[in-house]
């Protein structure tokens, strides 16, 4: 048998553990799975004949080393940061891996050993990272061989709760990591190219620069930039664009009810707050509030934020209960950005019976034979249930048809890559759409391109 490692077993796992072990007798596999809590990976294996969990610390060179150099691919569905020793492990006993995680630099440098080796290390095989750029530049290829040149590319990922189990006025659930969400866009300026100017958005104004979009049966969205939209004219290879913007998306109003923390400083993780195990949610807002002998910290707030009693976001915080004075926080030495996410997750998680949504939308803007025209893409996947997540499904499936095509040879191009080669993209995203994560194009004469720069700059 063949036996592919899979390193962690978090939330992500459960599809593709599932898709591989359903491919296991006819593909002759053997499914290793491995965690810090083998409990973990026991519930994932089940009972099935050709699922093994076992205990694995990564902390453990021998241990690491040795479930290394039992299998034939790697998959490590670990934190980003700790793909590398084990990357570094496949590269001495020559094996190929799979992760869905962003190219870190250290991961980048092993670059010509693996290629000297012959050996696959995909990385960025997910959703945002992975469906986004296969989908992205299956359009963009299919574009170019047409004879098009590329004016405008914006990409926009969100991950929501369905419509169905949307029951909060935030219009907004934790479906993946809360903590990504609490600091997302701190770390540096959002950089973008609109119409040919550089644009700036440094994170105090990121929420309040948003831009709408229409998915069609889903309404109205938002979208927020993400850090640098601008690494991807080289990845890509749209060093010409006039236009490249991606961004994150929620539900309209969400950017400006969130943009009230950051305001405040609620999202800060830089420092620790005294006595923040004892302090009340009360406490914690009133901490961001200047001192009034008479005045709530209610009215504090209000006055702080300029927030009308009856306006929307008033309503929004009352019901994250954040003016309790009876909650406590209850944990130590804690940063306000690990206090504002447990105050969050409390409200903000799913129920058993919610169902998630990943929602992404592409806009491809090109010239032709002398005519502009635009190719509008949107993929809406809707979780099953709470194991078969919409964010399982995009991360996982993609993760395990890529580790299969390897182990065949159907992918074998060597390096350290992402999957934006049509060697990759085109099975993968064939056998995806089999699956039901597949993209609705429409095409229309494209609207966005001033070609002689003189308003709207």
């Amino acid at each position: 048998m063949r036996k592919i490692l899979i390193i962690g077993a978090g939330k992500s796992t459960s599809v593709l553990i599932e898709y591989l072990l359903k491919k296991s007798e006819p593909e002759d596999l053997q499914i290793i799975i491995g965690d810090l809590e083998v409990e973990n990976a026991q519930k994932l294996a089940g009972d099935h004949p050709r699922a093994k969990a076992t205990q694995l610390d990564i902390f453990k060179r021998e241990e690491r080393e040795k479930a290394v150099q039992n299998a034939d691919i790697v998959i490590s569905m670990l934190p980003a940061r700790f793909h590398i020793e084990v990357a570094k492990d496949c590269l001495v006993y020559g094996k190929n891996m799979v992760t869905a995680s962003y190219i870190s630099e250290e991961m980048q440098q092993l670059d010509d050993a693996v290629k000297d080796k012959g050996l696959v290390f995909m990385n960025e095989i997910g959703v945002d990272p992975g469906i986004d750029h296969m989908s992205a530049m299956q359009v963009i290829d299919r574009i170019r061989e047409q004879g098009g040149k590329m004016l405008l590319f914006e990409s926009f990922t969100g991950g929501l709760v369905a419509p169905e189990s949307d029951t909060n006025l935030w219009n907004y659930k934790f479906t993946w990591n809360p903590r990504n969400v609490v600091v997302a866009g701190q770390g540096g300026v959002a950089k973008f190219l609109q119409e040919g100017k550089f644009k700036y958005i440094p994170y105090n104004r990121l929420f309040r620069r948003t831009e709408f979009l229409e998915v069609k049966d889903y309404g109205k969205f938002e979208v927020y930039a993400n850090r640098n939209s601008l690494k991807y004219k080289s990845i890509y290879g749209l060093d010409d664009i006039l236009t490249l913007y991606r961004g994150t998306i929620r539900r309209v109003g969400f950017s400006r009810a969130w943009n009230m923390f950051v305001q405040l400083g609620m999202t800060d993780d830089s420092y620790t707050m005294e006595n923040s195990e004892e302090m009340s949610y009360r406490d914690f807002v009133n901490s961001f509030l200047p001192y009034s002998p008479t005045d709530s910290v209610e009215l504090k707030f209000r006055h702080n934020l300029k927030i009308d009693q009856d306006d929307i976001m008033w309503d929004k915080l009352l019901e994250l209960d954040i003016f309790n004075p009876d909650k406590k926080v209850g944990l130590k030495n804690a940063t306000p950005a690990e206090i504002l996410q447990k105050i969050l997750t409390e409200k903000w998680s799913l129920s058993p019976e919610d169902k998630d949504m990943i929602v992404m939308y592409h806009k491809f803007g090109y010239e032709i034979n002398g005519e502009q025209r635009q190719i509008d893409a949107t993929m809406v996947n809707i979780g099953q249930d709470q194991t078969r997540t919409a964010m399982a499904r995009t991360v996982g499936l993609p993760v395990a048809i890529a580790a299969l095509k390897i182990l065949n040879g159907t992918i074998s191009t060597p390096g350290v890559q992402l999957p934006i080669t049509k060697e990759v993209y085109d099975p993968i995203l064939k056998e995806l759409a089999e699956n039901g994560i597949t993209f609705r194009e429409e095409e229309h004469s494209y609207l966005g391109y001033n070609p002689f720069g003189e308003v709207g700059n």
